[in-house]
């Protein structure tokens, strides 16, 4: 189908309330479309359908109550299924419907784009990119998959801003191959790690993304990024003795903070972890290619306050701290845990997976990066397997990756019912311990932090 962002006036969004979509949602309102939509969990009280409603975004109920006459394309998401009240609606008015990532594409080819990719950092690299643009003056616009907390604290969701400048930072997501369909003018990938898909099928899918990017700027610390490079001045990497253009030298992590140089100078930054130098460096590689200075990248990320569920900490009550993450693939779960081993001496990990399908394509994975991250005396604890319906196989559980933690030597628990987890940990908790929750795709996780915060 063919259609152009200035065509469409009164969008509907089935699903709204997703990450990617209301932050579709919210950009479309921003550049004066006149948006609505509707989402399942939106028949109870909800924060997301506050904030955008005070964004001028009519919402309802997904029962059809809200399918106006004047929709003229209806936006929706992989999760969102055929059967849905106001999809048969849509095909039965004949109203053109579009999935996230067209729409995406479509926003993407209004602007100049930077896209960002890889299998881990798409988000945190996104809002660093970001804070330094905006640092800069070049009044950037953004689409993410997570609210950054400069954003939230005005208010909003975070996860969107139209910007007043040429330049749009959005995430290329290769999870469903939508990766392909963008041209941005500068393309970054920060690293290939088996997550979705096997690591050929992602190595293809990135050189179609680098043949249509028209600047392209890669990772050389991950061997399987920097064997896509075209230029290697454009690059960056976390090897000291790499020829890359942007070099990270010195890496130092003390408590929550963590730093480094380019060059001659020194970044700081209120982040854990040398995947977050990454990050950081990505972000630093794109601004020198539109002329900010190191100088005014590293000022910008000194201000850097973090996004929705990255290390986010919770604080500390008695000894320990509660710090809620994102990872849910066996790299990030990895990174995780080590960006956090260095705040104190034991390291308690839960961790819930998502999906029954992905979960037995990574077993394997998932014990190999988490036995190896773990130290002796820390801990990994499970549970059950998040499922958001659907018609998946269930011949997989959580235990069955705890069992084969076990069996190398690993302190793994397997807790069926995470409600049950603050009474079975509690034992194993100190006075100098780092209680890490790692999860995703499950809306309700940052309620489940509260409860284990409020617990302690």
């Amino acid at each position: 189908m063919s259609i152009s962002i200035s065509e469409i006036r009164h969008p509907f969004f089935l699903g709204i309330g997703g990450s990617g979509m209301s932050a579709l949602a919210q950009y479309l309102q921003g550049i004066g479309k006149q948006v609505s939509g509707s989402d399942r969990l939106f028949a109870s009280p909800s924060e997301v359908r506050e904030k955008l409603e005070a964004a001028g975004i009519r919402c309802y109920a997904q029962d059809g109550s809200g399918f106006s006459k004047d929709i003229d394309v209806v936006i929706v998401s992989t999760a969102v299924e055929d059967t849905v009240e106001e999809y048969r609606m849509a095909k039965e008015r004949g109203i053109p419907v579009l999935h996230r990532s067209d729409l995406l594409a479509l926003i993407a080819a209004s602007r100049k784009t930077i896209a960002v990719a890889g299998t881990s950092g798409k988000s945190t690299t996104s809002a660093m990119l970001y804070s330094i643009l905006e640092h800069a003056g070049l009044e950037p616009g953004i689409i993410s998959g997570a609210g950054l907390t400069k954003l939230i604290r005005k208010g909003l969701i975070g996860n969107a801003a139209v910007g007043g400048g040429e330049w749009l930072i959005i995430e290329a997501d290769e999870s469903d191959g939508s990766i392909i369909q963008y041209h941005p003018a500068i393309g970054v990938l920060l690293n290939i790690d088996k997550d979705h898909q096997e690591l050929d099928e992602l190595v293809r899918l990135f050189k179609v993304f680098r043949e249509q990017s028209d600047v392209f700027i890669v990772n050389r610390s991950h061997s399987l990024s920097a064997g896509l490079s075209t230029d290697q001045q454009l690059d960056f990497s976390a090897d000291p003795s790499s020829e890359a253009g942007s070099v990270a030298m010195d890496f130092q992590q003390s408590g929550m903070e963590i730093r480094f140089r380019v060059g001659d100078v020194w970044f700081e930054l209120n982040q854990v972890g040398r995947h977050n130098m990454e990050n950081a460096l990505a972000a630093v590689a794109v601004a020198r290619t539109l002329g900010v200075s190191l100088e005014v990248a590293a000022e910008a990320l000194r201000q850097y306050e973090g996004i929705y569920r990255r290390h986010q900490v919770l604080g500390n009550k008695n000894g320990v701290w509660v710090i809620d993450d994102f990872a849910h693939n066996p790299a990030k779960c990895a990174a995780s845990i080590r960006a956090c081993q260095p705040i104190a001496p034991k390291l308690i990990a839960w961790f819930q997976p998502h999906g029954f399908k992905p979960t037995r394509f990574l077993r394997p994975d998932y014990v190999q990066e988490i036995s190896a991250a773990l130290r002796p005396g820390d801990e990994i604890w499970m549970s059950e397997i998040y499922f958001a319906g659907g018609t998946a196989q269930r011949d997989i559980s959580a235990n069955d990756l705890v069992e084969d933690l076990r069996q190398l030597g690993v302190s793994a628990y397997f807790i069926e019912d995470r409600n049950h987890f603050m009474d079975a940990v509690r034992s194993h908790l100190n006075a100098d311990t780092v209680l890490l929750l790692m999860g995703a795709r499950d809306p309700s996780l940052e309620q489940f932090a509260q409860q284990v915060w409020n617990a302690l």
